[in-house]
């Protein structure tokens, strides 16, 4: 059966504006009917790296903490840490930077959270049934909401074709050991040029799988993937190997959002804003160009069915020249391919639907 995925384009007049259309799509999917009394709900969203200007504009996000609030519901407005260092590696900068662009509690009206935690190890292990993950480690306040609402940017992404509800829920909700897990099929590595064998690193370790001589070495056997020397190193001379490859990480962010949505099933709700559609996604300190004009907002339950919508409307629109795109400009070309010509996007869909996170299968309905 055909998953149902309700449209608003982008167009409006003096009758009718873009937040209009969001509460058409409220109602349309019913998010009220997703929020019990006094349920702690997680409005998931990306706050942008500080220099990036794609980010969702923190005024989207107001309409959705007023409804969670008229249904009697909690709402808190929230993001996991980044694995990598910079300025949302843990949480403490990550809410300055949310501050800077704009997410404040006055502007939205409910508190910012960071779901996993100071250090990005306040997490649970949620068990999966996948062909490569049997567990996916989550930000635990994610785990621990009663409902669930994804706010995503779709846009662009080098590894994955495009980013949308998949990767704004199984990467984005993932603590820094699952980000690592997706990302990486080995333990860190220490730069023996610029280390300074300080040793704070093997004293942050967990699993104790780093000594230090001239220089921190991490026994890959007993290193358990968490992440921690990174964020710990005060010198940034602990680096993630970044070698999975498109197709495998495509794979683990998909049985990723597996461990997101477990429980919240009829308590989730998904909108994508196909809107300043950027080549790279807001986890760069720029916004590139945007490939297409704005389409629109689309809203479902199934992460598999509202990406597969949002990919075939962005690639029924025309793109823009003198932008990333490069080739498929034309109405029905494959825009994601024609950035990044080598990666299937593709795979990300297939196997959600493989492991039962959702269906391709859509019916479009506009609003």
């Amino acid at each position: 059966m055909a998953e149902k995925i309700y449209f608003a384009d982008a167009r409006a007049d003096m009758k009718q504006n873009l937040f209009t259309k969001i509460g058409a799509l409220i109602k349309a999917v019913d998010v009220p009917g997703k929020i019990s009394k006094r349920a702690l709900t997680a409005i998931k969203v990306h706050f942008g790296e500080r220099g990036n200007t794609a980010y969702l504009r923190p005024a989207y996000c107001k309409p959705f903490v007023d409804v969670v609030k008229g249904a009697g519901g909690l709402p808190f407005v929230t993001d996991c840490n980044t694995l990598y260092i910079g300025a949302r590696g843990e949480s403490v900068s990550h809410l300055m930077c949310a501050h800077d662009n704009g997410f404040t509690p006055g502007a939205l009206g409910a508190p910012i959270i960071i779901a996993d935690g100071l250090r990005g190890d306040s997490v649970v292990n949620v068990p999966i049934d996948g062909e490569i993950f049997k567990g996916a480690v989550i930000g635990a306040d994610i785990v621990k909401a009663d409902s669930l609402i994804a706010l995503t940017h779709f846009k662009g992404h080098e590894l994955s074709g495009f980013g949308g509800a998949i990767k704004n829920l199984g990467m984005g909700c993932a603590g820094r050991e699952g980000k690592l897990a997706q990302h990486s099929n080995v333990s860190p590595k220490v730069s023996a040029k610029s280390c300074i064998a300080c040793g704070i690193c093997a004293e942050n370790c967990p699993s104790g799988a780093i000594i230090v001589e001239d220089v921190a070495v991490i026994n890959s056997e007993v290193c358990i993937g968490c992440g921690q020397c990174i964020l710990s190193c005060p010198n940034g001379s602990i680096k993630i190997v970044w070698d999975s490859s498109f197709e495998e990480f495509q794979r683990k962010m998909s049985e990723y959002t597996l461990g997101v949505v477990k429980g919240k099933e009829k308590k989730m709700v998904l909108f994508n804003f196909i809107i300043n559609v950027t080549p790279a996604c807001d986890c760069y300190p720029f916004s590139d160009a945007p490939i297409v004009g704005d389409i629109g907002i689309v809203c479902g339950t199934d992460p598999v069915a509202i990406d597969q919508a949002s990919v075939d409307l962005v690639n029924g629109a025309a793109g823009i020249e003198g932008t990333a795109l490069k080739k498929n400009l034309e109405q029905g070309g494959d825009k994601f391919r024609g950035v990044y010509p080598n990666v299937d996007w593709s795979i990300q869909l297939s196997h959600g639907e493989k492991v039962g996170l959702g269906t391709r299968d859509y019916e479009l309905i506009k609003v």
